[in-house]
Protein backbone atom coordinates (compact mmCIF):
# COMPACT_ATOMS: atom_id res chain seq x y z
CA UNK A 1 0.00 0.00 0.00
CA UNK A 2 1.71 3.32 -1.34
CA UNK A 3 2.33 6.24 1.49
CA UNK A 4 0.21 8.74 0.28
CA UNK A 5 2.19 10.79 -2.88
CA UNK A 6 4.87 7.97 -2.66
CA UNK A 7 4.69 4.57 -4.91
CA UNK A 8 5.23 0.90 -3.05
CA UNK A 9 8.91 1.03 -4.98
CA UNK A 10 10.01 4.47 -3.25
CA UNK A 11 8.84 3.24 0.15
CA UNK A 12 10.55 0.13 -0.36
CA UNK A 13 13.69 1.91 -1.31
CA UNK A 14 13.50 4.39 1.71
CA UNK A 15 12.75 1.86 4.54
CA UNK A 16 15.49 -0.93 2.77
CA UNK A 17 17.89 1.12 0.64
CA UNK A 18 20.10 -0.62 -1.56
CA UNK A 19 23.50 0.03 -1.50
CA UNK A 20 24.08 1.94 0.63
CA UNK A 21 27.70 2.80 2.46
CA UNK A 22 30.98 3.81 1.11
CA UNK A 23 33.58 1.53 -0.61
CA UNK A 24 36.85 2.14 1.26
CA UNK A 25 39.05 1.51 -2.81
CA UNK A 26 36.63 3.17 -4.75
CA UNK A 27 38.33 4.95 -7.92
CA UNK A 28 35.30 7.17 -8.35
CA UNK A 29 33.81 9.67 -5.47
CA UNK A 30 31.35 12.37 -6.66
CA UNK A 31 29.67 14.29 -3.89
CA UNK A 32 26.55 16.94 -5.03
CA UNK A 33 23.66 18.87 -2.68
CA UNK A 34 21.19 20.80 -3.29
CA UNK A 35 21.03 23.98 -1.13
CA UNK A 36 17.09 24.72 -1.43
CA UNK A 37 16.21 21.47 0.68
CA UNK A 38 19.31 20.69 2.43
CA UNK A 39 20.14 17.60 1.00
CA UNK A 40 23.49 16.08 0.29
CA UNK A 41 24.29 12.94 -2.00
CA UNK A 42 27.81 11.07 -1.77
CA UNK A 43 28.53 8.44 -4.55
CA UNK A 44 31.38 5.53 -4.89
CA UNK A 45 32.07 3.68 -7.70
CA UNK A 46 34.61 0.41 -8.12
CA UNK A 47 34.92 0.58 -12.11
CA UNK A 48 37.03 -2.00 -13.46
CA UNK A 49 39.93 -1.41 -16.06
CA UNK A 50 37.14 -2.16 -18.86
CA UNK A 51 35.09 0.44 -17.90
CA UNK A 52 32.35 -1.45 -16.05
CA UNK A 53 31.37 -0.90 -12.57
CA UNK A 54 32.22 -3.59 -10.73
CA UNK A 55 30.09 -1.44 -7.34
CA UNK A 56 28.40 1.38 -6.26
CA UNK A 57 27.36 2.93 -2.96
CA UNK A 58 25.92 6.12 -1.54
CA UNK A 59 25.37 7.90 1.25
CA UNK A 60 22.42 10.75 1.15
CA UNK A 61 21.76 12.86 3.84
CA UNK A 62 17.85 13.80 3.09
CA UNK A 63 14.36 13.03 2.60
CA UNK A 64 13.02 9.80 1.86
CA UNK A 65 12.71 10.71 -2.11
CA UNK A 66 16.45 11.20 -2.26
CA UNK A 67 17.39 8.27 -0.24
CA UNK A 68 14.88 6.17 -2.57
CA UNK A 69 16.62 8.25 -5.84
CA UNK A 70 20.11 6.86 -4.43
CA UNK A 71 19.18 3.50 -4.11
CA UNK A 72 17.48 3.24 -7.45
CA UNK A 73 20.09 4.88 -8.77
CA UNK A 74 22.65 2.65 -7.43
CA UNK A 75 20.96 -0.27 -8.80
CA UNK A 76 20.13 1.03 -12.22
CA UNK A 77 24.46 1.70 -12.63
CA UNK A 78 25.64 -2.49 -10.73
CA UNK A 79 27.48 -3.79 -14.37
CA UNK A 80 26.89 -1.01 -16.31
CA UNK A 81 29.94 0.41 -18.40
CA UNK A 82 30.40 3.94 -18.51
CA UNK A 83 28.83 5.57 -21.37
CA UNK A 84 25.46 3.36 -20.04
CA UNK A 85 25.93 5.06 -16.98
CA UNK A 86 26.17 9.14 -18.43
CA UNK A 87 23.14 7.82 -20.28
CA UNK A 88 21.28 7.48 -17.05
CA UNK A 89 18.62 10.05 -16.56
CA UNK A 90 16.98 11.66 -14.00
CA UNK A 91 13.55 10.46 -15.38
CA UNK A 92 14.80 6.95 -15.23
CA UNK A 93 15.00 6.60 -12.08
CA UNK A 94 11.58 8.01 -11.67
CA UNK A 95 10.30 5.93 -13.83
CA UNK A 96 11.91 2.93 -11.72
CA UNK A 97 10.59 4.02 -8.69
CA UNK A 98 7.11 4.15 -10.03
CA UNK A 99 6.77 8.39 -10.02
CA UNK A 100 7.54 10.71 -7.52
CA UNK A 101 5.47 13.61 -6.54
CA UNK A 102 6.18 17.36 -9.02
CA UNK A 103 8.35 18.47 -5.73
CA UNK A 104 10.26 15.59 -4.82
CA UNK A 105 11.94 15.30 -8.97
CA UNK A 106 14.94 17.29 -7.92
CA UNK A 107 15.74 14.27 -5.40
CA UNK A 108 16.32 12.39 -8.64
CA UNK A 109 17.99 14.89 -11.01
CA UNK A 110 20.59 15.05 -7.95
CA UNK A 111 20.88 11.60 -8.23
CA UNK A 112 22.03 12.02 -11.95
CA UNK A 113 24.39 14.87 -11.14
CA UNK A 114 25.65 12.85 -8.41
CA UNK A 115 26.72 10.10 -11.42
CA UNK A 116 27.98 12.68 -13.36
CA UNK A 117 30.40 14.37 -10.89
CA UNK A 118 31.58 10.68 -10.15
CA UNK A 119 32.52 9.87 -13.53
CA UNK A 120 34.14 13.52 -13.73
CA UNK A 121 35.76 12.33 -10.68
CA UNK A 122 37.20 8.93 -12.50
CA UNK A 123 38.11 10.91 -15.60
CA UNK A 124 40.73 12.97 -13.44
CA UNK A 125 41.58 9.85 -11.74
CA UNK A 126 42.51 7.99 -15.21
CA UNK A 127 44.34 10.88 -17.05
CA UNK A 128 40.75 11.27 -19.19
CA UNK A 129 39.51 14.27 -21.04
CA UNK A 130 36.64 15.05 -18.52
CA UNK A 131 34.49 16.22 -21.19
CA UNK A 132 33.81 12.85 -21.95
CA UNK A 133 30.40 13.02 -19.51
CA UNK A 134 29.46 16.31 -21.20
CA UNK A 135 30.03 14.90 -24.84
CA UNK A 136 28.13 11.98 -24.11
CA UNK A 137 25.17 14.01 -22.82
CA UNK A 138 25.21 16.15 -25.60
CA UNK A 139 25.02 14.00 -28.14
CA UNK A 140 22.05 11.61 -26.25
CA UNK A 141 20.57 15.11 -26.41
CA UNK A 142 20.96 15.34 -29.84
CA UNK A 143 19.84 11.46 -30.64
CA UNK A 144 16.70 12.27 -28.71
CA UNK A 145 15.74 15.60 -30.73
CA UNK A 146 16.34 14.30 -33.95
CA UNK A 147 14.30 10.73 -32.80
CA UNK A 148 17.33 8.26 -33.43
Amino acid sequence: MAAGPYSDKVMEHFTNPRNMGEIPDANAVGEVGNPACGDVMKLYMKISDDDVIEDVKFKTFGCGAAIASSSMMTELLMGKNINEAVALTNQAVVDALDGLPPAKIHCSVMAEQAVEATLLDFAKRTGRDPSFVEKMKAELKRQATSGQ
